[in-house]
């Protein structure tokens, strides 16, 4: 897979906090709507993980299918799109699909809300997010998932990743 040159131009971190929006696409595609509340988030360099509320360890071949499709995505060059708007309305509009398990404080009342457009201008993540992206998906570089974590006693799967280069 050749690399876009577009790569070089965002810091390591922002490439991999736009990276835990293509991943949670392909986690909620590949292993179902029982996978999309996240629960927390980390990002350090190029390296990020992406825990989300799941009631099982998946298959090596669904790890193999979600980091296949990630990066499939990423190379199409999804679109970020960042809308700032009133709480209310952002919550009309769209509903809990915007909101983690960890709760935005209740004295915000202005939304930066993240979409992620899929090639044929589908939805492929949203979510209210304060932090840094990249414009497009193919900025991104390679996707690498690390060994998977399934905590059984707190339901929690966690999905460690690495962007290349």
């Amino acid at each position: 897979m050749s690399v876009d040159p577009c790569v070089e131009s965002y810091p390591p971190e922002v490439r991999a906090h736009s990276a835990l929006h293509v991943v949670k696409g392909a986690v909620v595609r590949v292993l179902g709507e029982g996978a999309r509340w996240t629960a927390s988030t980390y990002v350090s360099g190029r390296h990020a993980r992406l825990t989300v509320k799941f009631d099982r360890k998946p298959s090596p071949d669904e790890v193999r299918a979600i980091e296949e499709l990630a990066n499939r995505k990423a190379a199409e060059g999804l679109i970020f799109e960042t809308v700032t708007m009133p709480r209310e309305e952002a919550e009309r509009i769209y509903g809990d699909e915007i909101y983690d398990l960890f709760p935005v404080p209740s004295h915000v009342r202005e939304l930066t809300i993240v979409i992620v457009r899929d090639v044929d201008g589908g939805v492929w993540n949203i979510n209210a997010c304060s932090k840094q992206h990249v414009h497009s998906s193919r900025c991104i570089g390679r996707i690498r998932i690390g060994k998977v974590r399934f905590r059984r006693s707190k339901q929690l799967l966690e999905i460690p990743f690495d962007v290349e280069p």
